[in-house]
């Protein structure tokens, strides 16, 4: 089956390498972005880097996200995507917050400062969970 052009093999070796590089940034306690995350795992993977040009290109790099949250989730107890911040912001896509909200863990309609909040909390969880020696 294709998802946004790429086999569900390919998925499966961009979501371990994306847990992996997430891992790696968790530990030494800092975020990513976007862009570095893409060419970071076409690099270590040998599959196409993520196309940023259009939305319906930038919705694959949410898919991918939104995998490896849906996996990592219950053993991290935080949304590892929540390092991927844009180039020029210090904030979480709005896909992070759609998907804390389909969740349960962000209600509807949070306020800007909610979701602030929300995003700080989700990436210090993922710090603390890797210094402590967590494992995925």
């Amino acid at each position: 089956m294709s998802t946004y052009g790429r086999q569900d093999d390919e998925w499966d070796v961009l979501v371990g390498a994306g847990k992996q590089f997430l891992r790696e940034r968790a530990l030494m306690e800092r975020n990513t972005s976007y862009t570095e995350m893409s060419v970071t795992l076409a690099r270590r993977t040998g599959c196409p880097a993520f196309d940023f040009s259009e939305q319906a290109k930038r919705a694959a790099m949410g898919y991918l996200l939104g995998r490896i949250v849906h996996e990592t989730h219950p053993v991290v107890g935080a949304m590892m995507s929540a390092l991927v911040i844009y180039l020029d912001a210090n904030d979480a896509g709005p896909g992070f917050y759609q998907l804390a909200q389909d969740m349960g863990l962000l209600p509807k309609g949070a306020s800007k400062q909610a979701r602030e909040a929300f995003w700080v909390q989700q990436v210090g969880r993922t710090f603390a969970y890797f210094r402590a020696g967590g494992r995925l």
